[in-house]
């Protein structure tokens, strides 16, 4: 496949400073729980370097034949960023502060939020804007209403592939070493279909209610083995609080 020349001469320069960002609000309630619940089992799981950065509805810069793109993906990955968080407060600009996004996500609504629009002028759409300047390796489009999921995967030719799912209905995303996937469930009063990470091993990264439950779920079992044992040392004599 042939690779058509861009229409821009791209460069990466930091957003000045009197740029006005969009402050407009998220398309829905569901978003930022969606964006939380992704990055808190990252964290959790010790799978959060301390200078990879997770972003939410957060500005990715580009310079297009010297006209700025800012484009605020729902969700993304930076494996690494070079310089301090406080010099990306307000939006990341790859390449000259760090790593291209591993995984950009785009959480789709009733609104139209142009998703897979590839218009290549000024300025550009956003599946343009990932596949073709930033070049992200993988690209997640999730209906949170109905849980489908497609997963896009950047090929030799600098274009987007969608990607067939694994056995268990998981896409393995090589930059972050993890499955991506979907499950269903209850999480912050939020029942429904949520997207998730699943270890090398299949193991599911957990969030933090389900590790409190799981610890709680420990000591139980821990009392009632107590409590087992005290009962049979006391049916053979043995006062278990003297020992």
């Amino acid at each position: 496949m042939v690779t058509t020349p861009l229409p821009y001469t791209v460069t990466w320069e930091k957003l000045p400073d009197d740029f006005v960002l969009d402050d407009e609000p998220v398309d829905t309630i569901n978003q930022p729980s969606l964006a939380a619940a992704l990055t808190e089992s990252l964290e959790l799981a010790g799978r959060l370097p301390d200078d990879a950065l997770t972003i939410t509805t957060y500005g990715i810069c580009a310079t297009l034949s010297g006209r700025v793109v800012v484009k605020a993906p729902d969700w993304g990955y930076i494996p690494s960023i070079r310089v301090s968080r406080e010099e990306v407060k307000r939006s990341y600009t790859p390449q000259l502060q760090g790593d291209v996004p591993a995984i950009v996500m785009e959480f789709l609504s009733v609104t139209e939020g142009g998703e897979y629009s590839i218009k290549p002028t000024y300025p550009p759409g956003k599946w343009f804007f990932y596949e073709q300047i930033l070049q992200v390796p993988n690209y997640a489009i999730f209906e949170p209403d109905s849980g489908a999921l497609e997963v896009y995967r950047l090929d030799n030719a600098k274009h987007y592939q969608i990607r067939e799912p694994d056995e268990n209905s998981r896409y393995w995303i090589a930059e972050m070493g993890l499955f991506l996937g979907v499950w269903q469930g209850i999480w912050e009063n939020r029942s429904g279909y949520w997207l998730r990470w699943w270890d090398e091993a299949g193991d599911l990264l957990l969030w933090g209610s389900e590790l409190a439950m799981q610890e709680r779920q420990r000591a139980e079992q821990e009392r009632q083995r107590a409590e087992l044992l005290a009962t049979k040392l006391r049916e053979l004599g043995i006062d278990p609080d003297s020992l």
